[in-house]
């Protein structure tokens, strides 16, 4: 389970068996949610899915989350990239500055 961000208390991650399309899953205490980065006509759009067998995080929280992953979208994708395609480890880094939207 490659760990690739921490933020407020977020923690973003890939299962090793992920599939497409490209998606990291969020969690926040006992909370965990995926998130499908999906690229229409050049534009990003994310879309929130439930995990099976877990609580899903609360829309405050698909916000804070969704602002992180907007930004940091070109590093989630190089990520996703570097263990699925290349099969390569990667560093979980940590974000402390709040996103303003």
């Amino acid at each position: 389970m490659p760990k690739i961000y921490e933020y407020l208390g977020f923690v973003f991650f890939f299962y090793t068996n992920d599939h497409l399309p490209v998606h990291v899953h969020v969690n926040r205490a006992e909370f965990e949610s995926k998130c499908e980065l999906i690229f229409n006509e050049g534009k990003l759009e994310l879309q929130w899915k439930k995990v099976k067998g877990k609580q899903e995080l609360t829309g405050k929280e698909k916000l804070e989350a969704g602002a992180f992953i907007e930004k940091y979208h070109p590093e989630i994708l190089k990520k996703w990239q570097q263990v699925f395609i290349q099969h390569q480890k990667v560093s979980c880094e940590k974000v402390n500055k709040k996103i303003l939207k």
